[in-house]
């Protein structure tokens, strides 16, 4: 691993690298970069390097519109998708002021805050991710469109399955990125695929995440597709989800797994607004396995958290609503806080629901506290939050 200037130069010359992409996300987590040459990086490292902040969605106006990117060395990584003459790295960077002071809407360092917070406390988080996309043909034109590259069907195979074979370079260039996939399959919609991989700490799981995205994006554009992480894309097929597993440990050998569901649990109608970040969003909770109810049980897929069939490192608890167009760096910041609140102040989970809310009878869901039923109430309630307002800046609203 790569810890230091001198170490990033060493890996460089060793691989014959002729780029560097330094890559930041945007409010929404969507990734950017640019790119410089290795004689560029010491400057990178000590000054930074300077970029147009007023062109990034929800960065700022013209007004204060210089920011500076420092790479963070252990984050270096080949593009495997690049050539392999002149060959590409990629490293996440801090963002900072002029004055050297830490930009407020840098999402990587406000996970970082919230990972710091916690490990003083004697307690760290593991995050793993479940990414369901679709993928659409391209016209004659190789523009996007929302034809389904296959008809196939959940688990289904070749030759129903058409998307195998994009599945399997996907992984195979994650785990040359060192990006451990767990499994892969059709999931229910047409064209629709389903890849999970190994959890991580916080920050190497939301890097992950980011870089997941780029992967399948450019695999699928070798491939003549397109990926679509959209939510809703077909308005009467299955919605794609973004299920975000989550394991505490503590230094103190105690089990805080109870605490960390309550947590989660008190807070997630005021998280909604960034888990579930766009109004396309809402249209897929309350149905294609998107749970709408602030509810928790043991395997149940209706609930909103369910707690799986797992056993030793892989006990965990799985959140169902949020979809894959959520800044996974914010996301989890804000679980971790939201699990920390539980944890120090003892916070106890309501019963489980060990039914089917899909079906339930009205004389069960009633009593039950909904999400946030569009982007516009789920808003407002961050707004109003002090829970938010303590732990990330209003700015991150959409």
């Amino acid at each position: 691993m790569c810890c230091s200037y001198i170490d990033v130069m060493d890996f460089i010359e060793e691989e014959d690298i002729k780029f560097i992409r330094l890559s930041f996300v945007d409010i929404a987590g969507i990734q950017k970069n640019i790119s410089i040459m290795p004689s560029e990086l010491k400057r990178a490292f000590t000054d930074g390097i300077a970029f147009d902040a007023s062109s990034i969605y929800g960065f700022g106006d013209e007004v204060s519109s210089d920011l500076f990117l420092k790479p963070v060395a252990q984050t270096i990584q080949i593009l495997p998708w690049r050539p392999d003459q002149g060959r590409v790295a990629r490293m996440f960077c801090g963002i900072y002021k002029p004055d050297g002071t830490p930009f407020e809407l840098d999402s990587r360092r406000l996970l970082k805050e919230a990972v710091d917070a916690a490990k003083k406390k004697g307690i760290t988080f593991n995050f793993g991710a479940e990414f369901e996309f679709y993928l659409f043909k391209r016209d004659e034109n190789g523009c996007d469109t929302k034809i389904p590259f296959d008809n196939a069907g959940y688990m289904d195979n070749a030759p129903e399955d058409k998307g195998e074979d994009v599945r399997r370079d996907i992984c195979f260039t994650l785990l040359n990125m060192d990006i451990m996939p767990e499994s892969s399959h059709h999931e229910m919609g047409p064209g629709q695929n389903e890849i999970d991989f190994k959890y991580s700490d916080a920050i190497t799981s939301a890097d992950n995440a980011v870089t997941f995205k780029k992967v399948v994006a450019s695999v699928s554009d070798v491939n003549g597709l397109c990926a679509d992480f959209s939510p809703k894309p077909l308005p009467e097929k299955s919605g794609s989800g973004l299920h975000i597993n989550m394991s505490v440990k503590s230094t103190d050998g105690k089990d805080h797994s109870r605490g960390m569901l309550a947590g989660i649990l008190a807070h997630v109608a005021e998280m909604t607004a960034f888990l579930n970040p766009c109004e396309e969003s809402y249209k897929r909770l309350g149905r294609d396995k998107a749970p709408k109810y602030i509810t928790w049980s043991h395997e149940n897929r209706s609930q909103l958290v369910r707690i799986p069939a797992a056993k030793g490192e892989y006990r965990r608890l799985e959140l169902r609503s949020p979809d894959p167009t959520v800044n996974p760096y914010v996301a989890y910041a804000l679980l971790i806080r939201a699990a920390m609140d539980g944890i120090e102040n003892g916070l106890e989970p309501p019963e489980p629901q060990n039914v089917n809310l899909y079906i339930a009878p009205e004389s069960v869901t009633k009593q039950l506290k909904l999400l946030p039923g569009s982007y516009e109430a789920a808003a407002e309630l961050a707004r109003n939050s002090e829970f938010i307002k303590q732990n990330i800046p209003l700015g991150f609203l959409r």
